[in-house]
Order: C-alpha cells, then sequence, then structure tokens
C-alpha cells in the first residue's frame, strides 16, 4: 500500500482528503498537523482523535511555535509588514513554516506521495507545491480539492454519505488560525462587497472597558507586556492576544493579488500582531534615522511581498533578513497603547535612543543646536541645485 503523507488540519478540506483518500485511491495515509500558534492543548487532542476516526494510519503534531517566530514572524515586526498596508500575512507566513515541516516528515516517514487540501483558485496550493519541489523533489504531490473542482457545498455531501459528523454549518467558513492572525473566508468575501457577520469572527467582543498596555521592546523584539516579562517573544504575543483579542481588535477585509494572477478577498483578526506592529513602527520612528526608516520601507515591502508569494527559500530573503535584524540594534523601549473596542492607539514611547530630545530643539518652538544664520545659509545650499536647474531651464524658455 502507497504512503501518503497529508498536512491535516481537522477542517472541511482535509477531512475530504482523508476518506477520499483511504476509500477512494486506497492510500495508507499519514496525516500530520505543524502546529505554527492558535490551537490549545485539547484542540490539538481532538484533531488527532478527528484523524483517526477518519482513518489514518498515523498522525504526528508538531510544535512549529517558536521555529515560525525565530525564522518568520520576527523579521515580519523588524519590517512592520502589512500587505498592502492591511494584512499582517497571518495565514501566508505561517504556510512556509507548515510546508518546511510536511517536507521533513515525508522524508521521516518515507512516503511516496505528500498531499494537501488547497483549492485551485488560491495562494497556498502555489506556496506548498513550491517548498515540495524544492525539498522533496519527485514525490508525488496530490490535491483532491483542486483536481476534483470541489465546492465546500460538495465535500460537506460526500462527508455526509461516508457517515462523517461535524459542525457543518461551522465549516462553511474557512479558519485558519496562527499565533499571528486568522483569516476567514466564506461567501461574503468571495466578492467585492460584503462584510462577514459577527458571528463568523471567532474571536468575539468581551471586554468593553478601554484600557492601557504597555509594550517593551528589547532590539526590536516584544518581551514584556504590562509588568511581565517573557522569556521568548512567543510567549508575550500570546498573552497580549489574550487582552488585546477581548477588544476585538485587528479585524478587516484584506483585498490583493494572488500569485496566480487574480483579485482575491478575505477576512483576517490578528489582535497581538496588529498592535505590536503598530507599536513597534512608533518606536522605530523615534529611535531610527531618515535614512534607516526609508530603506527599512523599501525592502520590507519587497520582503513580505516575496514572502507572501511562497518565497522564502530565495536567498535574497536572508540578505534582507541580515539588513532587518542590523536596523534593530537600537529600537529598544516602551510603548503606551490605549485599547478600546474595535480599535486601539499608540500614546507615545520612552527609550533611551529616542532621538526626539529637547536638547536639541522642539519641534515647531525653538531650537538649541544651531542659530538664525545657519538656516539662513543651510537653506540658500540645500537648494542651490534646484535653483540652477530653474534658472537655466527659466532663461532657454525666452
Amino acid at each position: 500500500m502507497r504512503k501518503v503523507v497529508l498536512g491535516f488540519s481537522g477542517g472541511l478540506d482535509t477531512s475530504y482528503c482523508v476518506k477520499y483518500l483511504t476509500e477512494e485511491k486506497g492510500y495508507e495515509v499519514h496525516s500530520v498537523i505543524v502546529n505554527t500558534g492558535g490551537f490549545t492543548a485539547e484542540e490539538l487532542q481532538e484533531i488527532e482523535k478527528r484523524a483517526y476516526s477518519l482513518g489514518v494510519k498515523s498522525h504526528k503534531t508538531v510544535d512549529a511555535v517558536r521555529s515560525y517566530y525565530d525564522k518568520v514572524i520576527r523579521y515580519l515586526v523588524f519590517g512592520n509588514v502589512l500587505k498592502n498596508n492591511t494584512y499582517p500575512l497571518s495565514v501566508s507566513a505561517e504556510r512556509m513554516s507548515q510546508a518546511l515541516a510536511i517536507a521533513e516528515y515525508v522524508k521521516e516517514v518515507g512516503a511516496d506521495a505528500v498531499a494537501h487540501g488547497s483549492t485551485g483558485a488560491g495562494n497556498d496550493q502555489v506556496r506548498f507545491d513550491m517548498i515540495f519541489h524544492i525539498m522533496i523533489p519527485g514525490v508525488e504531490i496530490i490535491t483532491p480539492i483542486r483536481d476534483l473542482k470541489l465546492s465546500r457545498e460538495e465535500e460537506i455531501a460526500y462527508l455526509q454519505t461516508k457517515g462523517v459528523e461535524m459542525n457543518f454549518a461551522k465549516a462553511m467558513y474557512s479558519i485558519n488560525k496562527g499565533i499571528w492572525g486568522t483569516s476567514v473566508g466564506g461567501k461574503e468575501t468571495l466578492t467585492s462587497n460584503g462584510m462577514l457577520p459577527e458571528e463568523a469572527w471567532p474571536t468575539q467582543l468581551t471586554n468593553n472597558n478601554p484600557e492601557q498596555v504597555t509594550l517593551t521592546f528589547e532590539k526590536g523584539e516584544l518581551t514584556g507586556v504590562n509588568d511581565k516579562q517573557f522569556s521568548h517573544p512567543t510567549d508575550a504575543i500570546v498573552y497580549l492576544q489574550t487582552i488585546a483579542g477581548a477588544f476585538a481588535i485587528g479585524r478587516d477585509i484584506h483585498v490583493g493579488d494572488t500569485i496566480i494572477g487574480i483579485k482575491g478577498r478575505v477576512g483576517f483578526e490578528a489582535a497581538a500582531p496588529m498592535v505590536i506592529l503598530k507599536a513597534h513602527h512608533a518606536l522605530e520612528k523615534h529611535v531610527l534615522s531618515k535614512w534607516q526608516l526609508t530603506w527599512k520601507d523599501q525592502l520590507a515591502t519587497f520582503y513580505g511581498n516575496w514572502m507572501h508569494e511562497g518565497q522564502i527559500l530565495d536567498p535574497v530573503m536572508r540578505d534582507i533578513e541580515a539588513y532587518l535584524e542590523h536596523s534593530q540594534a537600537n529600537v529598544t523601549g516602551k510603548v503606551f497603547v490605549n485599547l478600546m473596542p474595535y480599535r486601539f492607539q499608540v500614546t507615545g514611547i520612552e527609550s533611551a535612543y529616542d532621538l526626539m530630545s529637547s536638547k536639541f530643539g522642539k519641534y515647531g518652538e525653538m531650537n538649541s543646536g544651531w542659530s538664525g544664520d545657519d538656516v539662513r545659509g543651510f537653506s540658500k545650499i540645500f537648494g542651490n541645485q534646484t535653483m540652477i536647474w530653474n534658472q537655466v531651464n527659466e532663461s532657454n524658455k525666452k
């Protein structure tokens, strides 16, 4: 019997894949879930039970939360990466960690094939396929949902004929949870107009009383929330999520260009990531120079786009990561954020590296490091090249 490793989440698509591969195609299915955050120990146990109930030969849980942060998230924070100024790459980035871990498991099991539940209309099919082609060349890639062009309604109908019990009403929404946010897709995101209903969002509003949180960064990484210090940033992110998530912060709809050339919409909620990114950026604006910020923005935009398109193994990504990490040497301090229902506001920072120091002058009021004559001379020299250009071109018009 041929072995296939299936990336398994326990949702509708991968549940269909187990039944299809075992009962229709006769494969020995070895399922694996790569936990990149967002799952409790109890949820992971339930997913394992579901896998075995569907008929897998074996199931494995890979804990990739810290490696996901160390290899991916930290650079998204360093770069303040928001795809189209909106989306913190909640799912697209974690797919890289998952694909790499699945490829390693294929080698471990000695499988003949690898399978995933991606559809034929999204980005994930390219991300998974590309990593597999690079990491496990020659291993057959099986994609039942894509190849059979199945709708979610058709998947549900098939599983019902097999006697599979699950919350099919909930299955009408495609939900992907991770430490860096949760994506939510449904009928409302299939068109250019429409918002997900309140009940579709996994995290509900439970706190209506505004409060302030203090985030502590050391060399660009979140190490503390309020009076709590953490040994690893992933623990800080999880803790902040429990606070900010209660305010239903970080909900939005991302509209973007897919890898395959079509436009797409997806809902997402990312309370902790959005607060962290905005707080980190605020701190950077105080401690980095103008040109550090300018070049970081350009490199980070490319980095985020290339990550979104599955190109984590491109060597240029290591080059950009080196720049981003070096830029964080002085990004240390505290950032103060007010949390409110559905929104938040960064109110200020404290840092020993703050370049906004009164001893050099107070913007809009007075200067301490130069005289009026210094500014007169500087203004003349600074605009000298443009003045020459204008005078030469004005004389040639006559």
